[in-house]
């Protein structure tokens, strides 16, 4: 098939793009910086170059193509998130996940493509209920006020692309990337919060978080492709677990001391309310119906296999 992929450079799409070219997939893979069409080439796809918040770009490149199907991955997350300041730093992505989505359905109509798969996060789900959360479950109704425009983004690029009725549409409810290329990775900006002790636990650390290797989340990414319908995948790995239970495993990998315990107003302090929520009132997410629907099963079931393997 011809694919067009939207964010082929990020940590996914690295492991996208040779996916999709072994797979006997044409991939055009799209970059916004021109120094990186090289390493696309390298890997056997079509570079184009073109800026995602560019209307007239985006119509152009998916015109050139003429995929069968787009892949969403665009989003621009700084390596270091400051919690303090969530909103702050997810302003580009959120434009990438509003108007980038916009842009790339509209293009994608205009020729005719037949699947559009979409990236969206598992911590958009209600703080109520259960601790673990399938897809039909309802997104969170009342966020923290600086995390409203990202739940809100995410809100946006679900039903923009299920609404899509001239296409199928996709959305992949990623759960935390951990592995090459991502903030859990050795040397990268949350291990070394981790090494460095400055990433405690929060009051009971109750919030519940859900994982999935890089590599894993490529694959079942190909699974969509290849068997999805119309719908919304949790892409998790089998354990969604505490932040009481995972951060400690996280930190002896590291060969960091015991995460300490602060107290919610403490945590307040440091982290804002955003890192809060996510330490203390975070729900995880089932991948039940991924594994069910797609035939996938992640190579990692569990991140106590290693956090920090390759």
């Amino acid at each position: 098939m011809k694919i067009f992929l939207a964010g082929a450079t990020g940590a996914i799409g690295q492991q996208l793009v040779p996916r999709l070219v072994a797979a006997g997939h044409e991939v055009h893979a799209m970059t916004r910086t021109e120094s990186k069409q090289a390493s696309l080439a390298c890997q056997g796809a079509v570079p184009v170059v073109a800026d995602a918040l560019a209307a007239e770009q985006v119509a152009a490149a998916v015109a050139k193509a003429e995929p069968e199907v787009i892949i969403h991955e665009l989003t621009a997350i700084p390596a270091a998130l400051d919690m303090r300041h969530f909103d702050r730093d997810f302003v580009k992505t959120n434009q990438l996940r509003t108007q980038g989505t916009d842009n790339l359905l509209a293009a994608g109509q205009a020729v005719g493509v037949k699947k559009f798969i979409a990236q969206s996060f598992f911590t958009a789900y209600a703080r109520t209920g259960g601790p673990v959360k399938d897809e039909e479950d309802p997104l969170d109704p009342a966020p923290p006020t600086k995390m409203r425009a990202v739940v809100e983004a995410i809100r946006h690029v679900e039903q923009a692309v299920l609404d899509a009725s001239w296409t199928e549409g996709i959305v992949l409810r990623y759960g935390g990337f951990y592995g090459p290329g991502t903030s859990i990775a050795p040397g990268a900006a949350q291990v070394e919060m981790v090494r460095k002790g400055r990433f405690p636990i929060v009051g009971g650390g109750g919030g519940v978080w859900s994982f999935i290797h890089i590599s894993d989340a490529a694959e079942a990414t190909l699974a969509a492709l290849e068997r999805a319908g119309r719908g919304v995948y949790n892409i998790t790995d089998d354990e969604p677990a505490r932040v009481a239970e995972w951060l400690p495993v996280l930190a002896e990998e590291v060969g960091a001391k015991r995460p300490m315990r602060v107290p919610r107003f403490v945590g307040r302090l440091f982290a804002g309310e955003v890192g809060l929520v996510m330490m203390t009132e975070l729900r995880g997410a089932s991948n039940a119906k991924a594994k069910r629907k797609l035939g996938w099963q992640p190579a990692h079931p569990t991140w106590r296999e290693g956090f920090l393997v390759p």
